[in-house]
């Protein structure tokens, strides 16, 4: 059970603590001439997330905080991943956000993980959603909730890359990078 809490609270205080970090980014973009986009799905996005921390809460609990067998293996993996989220936040910097946003006429970032593809911060959503549920035996969690995540995703990229094509240099910089592994593009 210790286990359990020691991760669910690093990720709720990690999670409050982009969310403050995304306001302050939000502000510095919309300064400079930022226009949002997707605000009608992010509340449902906003939603999931919460959804995700409450079943994961609930069905942990109801199992009696159980761990995997693999335990160990899947937090090296979790490291990784909050690794690879850092990279991306970092290499994005002001323009990191929880919401899309873009400055008309702004450069596309092409360094750090987007170097090698696209998205990789959702590509740390993809893996949280399927590691920390395994971590926990919360099998039910794990699956509606990558489920949910790939619908949410399916529509957030499409509407995210519509506009960056659209209003930044996104097809010159990414048009030769992979949404989600790095490789030839797709």
């Amino acid at each position: 059970m210790l286990i359990f809490y020691a991760v669910f609270v690093f990720l709720i205080v990690q999670r409050l603590v982009e969310l403050k970090v995304a306001k302050r980014n939000r502000a510095w973009m919309m300064s400079r001439g930022g226009k949002e986009i997707g605000a009608g799905h992010y509340p449902l996005m906003v939603l999931m997330h919460a959804g995700f921390f409450i079943s994961l809460w609930t069905e942990s609990a109801w199992k009696g905080y159980p761990l995997s067998v693999f335990w160990k293996a899947l937090l090296g993996v979790l490291l990784v991943v909050q690794l690879l989220r850092y990279w991306a936040i970092v290499s994005l910097g002001r323009c990191w956000n929880t919401r899309i946003i873009y400055v008309p006429g702004g450069e596309a970032v092409r360094k750090g993980p987007y170097r090698f593809l696209r998205h990789p911060n959702y590509v740390v959503v993809i893996l949280e959603f399927a590691v920390i549920p395994l971590f926990f035996k919360a099998y039910v969690t794990f699956f509606t909730f990558s489920l949910l995540n790939a619908i949410m995703l399916r529509h957030r990229i499409r509407v995210e890359e519509q506009a960056l094509l659209s209003h930044t240099s996104y097809s010159r910089v990414m048009g030769d990078r992979r949404r989600f592994m790095p490789g030839r593009p797709e």
